[in-house]
């Protein structure tokens, strides 16, 4: 058959790009050796002589002096500029990704990037590949070959050239694969495999954010991805399909459902994009010289990978999961201690020896095929990811959840009845609070509340009328108001910034004001809420500050708008305020009923909004008032309306008028669809991002779309059920002499082994706190997933189990007390027993014996050392969302308590019975039985001033709680009846 002609790609470098690196190199040449050199010739050596003088530190400054500490500086600035120079450079030779961070540097290194990088277009190997005769010899390093595995015998005709002239364009696309279990691929492990450097996975982020995916959904965080996904690969992508540019990932996905295209050292390298391709190329041969290249690249990034690995954004590597047996607890190793990476080179199977380097199409990541139980527990996953796709993601919002979910579990604990504890959410109501925990940003809902109460403080001393904020950003550094019109002149510790257009409260002078102090300061900016977030943190917009209607619009409007009204119906930085929802969220009201309504339509609400003024108060009349009146009755009380329902044209002209533009008033209003006379418009895009066309902003829009809002409300449903569920059943006996206790009635602790470094103890205590309350075992895959939600590598979880079977030794019959079982579960053995398991078995036996069990049941009681698994980092033990345990322990510690109060109260033993309700409160602390059998008890006792100051305490603690919700009814009337006296000496003062 005839040859087909050899084509000729061309140049990457234009003349420009020529042009540009020659002046780069002048312009290096000039900075590195003509400074120095104009330096030494005009004002002479950094140090002059005038410097070298010891006795300048005394003697009188003289003009010389000054020149020469200004020589100095010109000198200083060279020398750094020189520094940015060669750490640009070393970058670029190595290929290390990003450059190292120059301190104080940023204009002056990213001059020198610019620079540096142009410059070395001269030197780069040249991109053009040169025609060849013969297909035996290898190409260039960096040639780039169109081949079609034709013979050479003859010269194609002129028919067969005319079939290889139409081209279209070409990109490349990878295919994400199935998980290995619970574990799916990461963006880090794609861009290492397909990139040759795992830091470069915002590349790839970049190119698909927001798109939607061949299953409906978007890639909205870079650490969630899902299999079955079609993802745009950058030009220099290798081991990945090319497919026509305009080719629907659906189908890209129908022609390459398999592994990725890693064809046993092949590799495709086509440039797509600009270049036009044929329509079906085949894969060039892979030079030495690239490979080596990309081999260099992973070995210089290995010393970022721990870091990734800590963060739990690389999942298994394909070699890894080819090795891995899930059924076999790994031993220890120092290839394990070392990192994932050089664990995985001695990975099982390899004998121990160090393993060839191999082409990333020696291993296929789709080989592995997950067992039972790591499918099982997919599904599961699923959910949990989808939820952490938005709950997780609104960190403010779920915040305030919290805390609205925390009053109505202490209102489930008022109706406690004895033997039952109160009722536990399930499926994706337990999957929603797993994400709201995890996510949560109470620290930056503090600041943003403290800060701008303080703020309110401190310009009504000044008697100042405070600026309008139109949009704020919080990050974990500062937070930022956007005011208008600008003042440089911030009240302490804010800071003015960009000529007063900025106000900054660094998050360490917010973290130090004092909350209890501000506690009265009136919240000034109730409307801020949040937008979306800009990836550095999240955007808030005032509703206010809007002097008019806001127009929502996009397929998405409705998951925006129910968004907004979670988080204003439950944030800390307002006071009293009144959030009506329109034609939507008529089960919101369960989580704020104070604070949410619902009508079916505008025309409800019209004649209330007019008649009311919309708003009382206008121009700087709201904000001064704020600031001047009281948290507790604040003077203008805001009134926010959220409709899904477009207004008709007589009902926009209506709301127009109720804000008139440049007017403002305590009320905001933000309408779905097409709003006249609107005077922002907010635009939700397919890609779920917020645009907001007067501010500029273009941010990930926060969303609660219509799974996570069901997940929501039935979480909320469950917290209102007050009958509660029956407590487990009783457990078996338990040993007495154990090797192992773990204990959770108070701050975890592992006791037994000798105590493990700081820095791996946390995970490790927590792995057997949750294999110890779960005798029944669980498999190594699913216990990476419960304890690494957002995903893990392989190699890191393998590498803590077997560090933790080392930690925990062996029984005294020599028997590891953490193995696995013959299906592969891990399991702790006989003689680990936690402080759970002798409670309940010293309640059993309490049970059995009567007159034993005063004694029985103190002694389960002086288990009890504060509250459940007391101090856990923030973040950690998440999966107790989803978990019986939190509840039974509450419950189970509190019946004991009041069944041991009774004993010594019928056996007339008053302060055995005041101890005894003392000990469950530890960790009961928030059940009100207790606290009734506290006073009853202290009653007793016949002591009127130690009552008083149970009541006082109580009522203390119940003005205080960071639930609120007070004290429960049948408590207060107890107090009135002990203590009739006990309201006046506990009303405030004037």
């Amino acid at each position: 058959m005839p040859t087909r002609q050899p084509v000729r790609i061309k140049d990457r470098r234009t003349p420009g790009d020529l042009l540009a690196g020659l002046g780069a190199l002048i312009v290096l040449v000039a900075l590195i050796a003509g400074v120095p050199y104009a330096l030494f010739r005009l004002a002479g050596p950094p140090l002059p002589a005038e410097l070298r003088d010891l006795d300048l530190l005394t003697s009188q400054v003289g003009t010389s002096t000054i020149v020469a500490i200004l020589v100095l500086l010109v000198w200083l600035a060279w020398l750094q500029v020189v520094v940015c120079v060669l750490v640009e450079i070393y970058a670029g030779l190595r290929r290390v990704g990003m450059p190292a961070r120059v301190p104080f540097s940023g204009g002056t290194q990213m001059f020198a990037n610019r620079l540096v990088s142009a410059a070395m277009l001269l030197f780069t190997v040249s991109a053009v590949a040169l025609p060849i005769a013969k297909l035996t010899s290898l190409p260039p390093a960096t040639s780039a070959i169109v081949s079609t595995g034709m013979s050479t015998a003859s010269a194609p005709t002129a028919a067969e050239r005319a079939e290889l002239e139409p081209v279209q364009k070409a990109k490349k696309v990878y295919v994400v694969q199935p998980p290995h279990g619970r574990h799916h691929e990461s963006l880090w492990e794609i861009a290492e495999k397909c990139l040759g450097d795992g830091r470069r996975y915002p590349e790839i982020y970049r190119l698909n954010q927001h798109r939607e995916q061949p299953d409906g959904s978007r890639l909205r965080m870079a650490d969630l991805i899902r299999p079955g996904w079609v993802l745009d690969m950058p030009d220099d992508a290798r081991n990945v399909h090319i497919v026509p540019a305009s080719q629907p990932r659906d189908d890209t996905l129908k022609d390459h459902p398999g592994k990725p295209a890693e064809l046993d050292g092949r590799t495709q390298a086509l440039t797509p994009g600009d270049a036009d391709l044929p329509a079906e190329p085949a894969p060039e041969i892979s030079t030495p010289g690239e490979r080596s290249d990309a081999d260099r690249a992973r070995e210089t990034g290995r010393g970022q990978q721990g870091r990734h690995d800590a963060a739990q954004h690389r999942p298994d590597t394909a070699a890894e999961r080819g090795t891995h047996d899930p059924r076999q607890v790994p031993a220890p190793s120092p290839a394990a201690e070392r990192g994932p990476d050089t664990a995985a080179t001695n990975a099982p199977g390899t004998g121990g020896a160090r393993a060839e380097r191999q082409d990333p199409g020696a291993a296929d990541p789709g080989a592995a095929v997950a067992g039972p139980a790591e499918n099982g527990q997919n599904t599961g996953q699923n959910t949990g990811l989808e939820m952490l796709d938005y709950l997780a993601g609104a960190s403010l919002a779920a915040a305030g959840l919290l805390v609205a979910l925390g009053r109505r579990r202490r209102r489930q604990l008022w109706h406690r009845a004895f033997g039952r504890r109160i009722t536990r959410p399930r499926d994706d109501a337990a999957q929603a609070e797993l994400a709201l925990r995890l996510g949560a940003d109470a620290p930056g809902s503090r600041m943003l509340d403290v800060g701008l109460r303080l703020l309110g403080r401190s310009l009504a001393a000044q008697n100042r009328v405070p600026p309008t904020v139109y949009a704020a950003h919080l990050s974990a550094q500062t937070l930022d108001l956007w005011i208008h019109p600008p003042d440089p002149d911030a009240p302490a510790p804010w800071a003015a910034h960009d000529g007063g257009q900025v106000w900054r409260l660094p998050a360490h002078e917010g973290r130090m004001l004092d909350e209890q102090a501000l506690a009265d300061a009136p919240a000034p900016y109730p409307g801020l809420v949040s937008l979306g977030s800009s990836g550095e943190g999240r955007v808030l917009v005032d509703l206010e500050a809007a002097h008019g209607p806001i127009s929502i619009g996009g397929t998405q409007a409705t998951a925006a708008l129910a968004a907004l009204a979670v988080e204003l119906a439950t944030n800390r930085w307002s006071d009293r305020m009144r959030v009506t929802l329109v034609g939507f969220g008529e089960e919101l009201t369960v989580i704020a009923s104070d604070r949410i309504r619902y009508v079916g339509s505008l025309a409800e609400i019209l004649p209330e909004l007019e008649a009311s003024g919309g708003g009382r108060g206008h121009g700087g009349e709201v904000l001064t008032g704020r600031i001047h009146g009281r948290a507790a009755d604040p003077v203008c009380t805001p009134h926010y309306l959220l409709s899904a329902i477009a207004p008709t044209e007589e009902e926009g002209r209506r709301l127009a008028l109720l804000a008139r533009k440049g007017v403002r008033t305590a009320a905001g209003y933000v309408i779905a669809g097409d709003v006249p006379h609107a005077t922002w418009n907010w635009t939700i895009t397919e890609e779920g991002r917020a645009e907001v066309d007067a501010l500029g902003f273009d941010v990930a829009a926060q969303l609660l779309p219509r799974r996570q809002y069901r997940a929501l409300i039935e979480l909320f449903l469950a917290a209102e059920r007050l009958e509660g569920e029956p407590l487990a059943d009783e457990p078996e006996p338990v040993t007495q002499t154990p090797s192992v206790e773990v204990r959770i009635l108070g701050p975890a602790e592992v006791a037994g082994p000798s105590p493990m470094e700081e820095g791996r103890a946390v995970i490790a205590v927590e792995l057997v706190v949750y294999l110890a309350t779960h005798p029944g075992g669980v498999h190594p895959v699913v216990l990476g997933g419960i304890l690494w939600p957002r995903g893990v590598q392989a190699v890191v979880r393998d590498a803590t189990i077997a560090r933790v079977v080392a930690w925990l030794g062996t029984d005294s019959q020599g028997r590891p007390n953490l193995c696995t079982d013959e299906s592969g579960r891990l399991r702790l053995g006989p003689e680990v027993r936690t402080d759970w398991m002798l409670f309940r078995d010293l309640v059993r036996q309490s049970h059995a014996n009567p007159g034993g069990r005063a004694a029985l049941l103190d002694r389960a009681l002086g288990l009890v050392r504060g509250p459940l698994l007391n101090g856990r980092p923030r973040g950690r033990y998440a999966w107790l969302a989803a978990d019986d345990l939190e509840y039974n322990v509450t419950a189970g510690v509190a019946d004991a308590a009041h069944r041991l109060c009774e004993v010594r109260l019928a056996r007339g033993e008053t302060d055995q019975a005041v101890a005894a309700v003392r000990a469950g409160l530890l960790l009961a602390a928030d059940d009100e039985g207790l606290w009734r059998d506290l006073l009853r008890a202290t009653h007793l006792t016949d002591d009127p001033v130690r009552l008083r100051a149970v009541a006082d305490a109580l009522h203390r603690r119940a003005a205080s709680h960071p639930y609120g919700g007070g004290m429960a009814p049948e408590t207060e009337a107890l107090i009135d009846e002990l203590l009739p006296s006990w309201r006046m000496r506990s009303a405030p003062t004037a």
